[in-house]
């Protein structure tokens, strides 16, 4: 299963009520304004830059590529550096292929519940989809509607054995960055740029 949630990572990128009423501003903005300020959008478009700091490697890996999200669950991303893979999440299935290798595989994300985690971090945050975020995850969030950061710390123990945390910055209603940092000190930094997401 690990090696399952690493190669998403390489194809790639709850509270309490009473804790999300917590994390409101003074200004009135807060996590449930963020989740409804990303719900609004329909469509969405962006390149990415992925770099994979692993313990054994002196260098990230480094790949890159598009992102496209329809909401509310159709997101795909497509690395076309350093070699053609795409991840398609369509509902709760996804695809991963790589045409390099021709290697094809689907899975429902369900029957696995780590992975399932790991999805739902990226759509039910392009979809804005607090009730299903807040199943997986504790969710805190800082900053204000113009330059935000939210933490994820999963809740599930087979999750956690994998993923330490998710940190997820964006501007507005559109996602930036998406950091994961593994249980075993790895790292996976997203960087999203040109439209949305």
């Amino acid at each position: 299963m690990r090696l399952l949630l690493l190669s998403l990572c390489l194809f790639s990128a709850g509270a309490l009520a009473e804790e999300a009423a917590s994390s409101v501003p003074a200004t009135g903005w807060g996590l449930p304004q963020l989740m409804q300020s990303l719900a609004q959008v329909q469509s969405s478009q962006g390149k990415f830059v992925e770099r994979k700091h692993l313990a054994v490697l002196d260098v990230p890996l480094t790949s890159s590529g598009t992102l496209s999200f329809q909401a509310p669950g159709h997101l795909e991303k497509h690395t076309l550096e350093p070699k053609d893979e795409s991840l398609v999440l369509d509902g709760g299935v996804l695809t991963i292929e790589n045409r390099t290798r021709n290697i094809k595989r689907t899975l429902v994300v369900q029957q696995y519940p780590a992975v399932w985690a790991f999805v739902e971090s990226i759509r039910s945050t392009l979809a804005g989809d607090l009730p299903m975020l807040q199943r997986f995850y504790k969710v805190e969030l800082k900053g204000d509607a113009a330059k935000w950061r939210m933490k994820l710390l999963p809740l599930e123990q087979k999750t956690r054995a994998m993923v330490k945390e998710i940190v997820i910055s964006g501007r507005g209603d559109r996602v930036t960055v998406i950091e994961m940092l593994e249980a075993s000190g790895d790292r996976d930094t997203m960087t999203i740029s040109g439209e949305r997401p």
